[in-house]
């Protein structure tokens, strides 16, 4: 069974940061999208095994 996380971010350099935040916790991205509504930004999908 796995589980899954859905953040956002800023910008470029803030996505990196939480990639590798989560990453660390074993998450991996399987997902990611620009997202243009009321304001800009990413929106990025994690997964992991759960335990």
């Amino acid at each position: 069974m796995y589980e899954y996380k859905v953040v956002e971010a800023k910008n470029a350099k803030d996505a990196e940061i939480q990639m590798n935040k989560y990453a660390k916790e074993g998450w991996k991205v399987i997902s990611n999208t620009y997202w243009m509504n009321f304001k800009a930004e990413l929106i990025i999908t994690f997964e992991r095994e759960k335990k």
